[in-house]
């Protein structure tokens, strides 16, 4: 008797699921910090850009890189989806991002200060895995949370 993709490999499980759960389970895997899981929703060919890193990601190997840089520098994060458009195979999925900035980040040394961001992820996938992304995400919160960037105030004061 042939196994259903529920008993087989995760990433054939993937395969089988409409876009949103495969959302689901990308947002999961990262609030678990669970970087198998992770790198089950990206497919071998992955391409991607991050606004924080020079380098684009190639393959489970430049994903696996940048997700092990969040994991070491925010161990407590938690990722919260905002706002799910799903068109085609296009993914724009809109997120915050709370934790703790326990480690080396932007080779900006830990500041023990939490740390809420906003971004957003585009994405593309096909048959269940993650084929291309983007990420942008407000980087000037960020250096505003770990104190390297001042608070912005409004310029009319009276």
């Amino acid at each position: 008797m042939a196994q259903g993709p529920a008993h087989g490999d995760p990433a054939v499980a993937l395969a089988a699921r409409p876009l949103d759960l495969v959302i689901n389970e990308l947002v999961a895997a990262w609030n678990a910090h669970d970087l198998d899981r992770v790198l089950a929703c990206y497919d071998p060919a992955f391409a991607g850009t991050d606004v924080g890193e020079a380098a684009t990601q190639q393959g489970i190997t430049g994903i696996r890189k940048m997700i092990r840089r969040w994991f070491r520098a925010f161990p407590d994060l938690k990722l919260t989806p905002e706002t799910v458009i799903i068109e085609g195979n296009r993914v724009a999925l809109g997120w915050l991002l709370r934790a703790t900035h326990q480690g080396t980040f932007m080779r900006i040394p830990p500041t023990q200060r939490p740390v809420t961001v906003r971004g957003v992820t585009l994405m593309t996938i096909i048959d269940g895995r993650i084929t291309q992304g983007s990420r942008l995400w407000d980087m000037a919160a960020f250096l505003r949370n770990v104190g390297l960037l001042p608070e912005l105030r409004d310029g009319g004061e009276e």
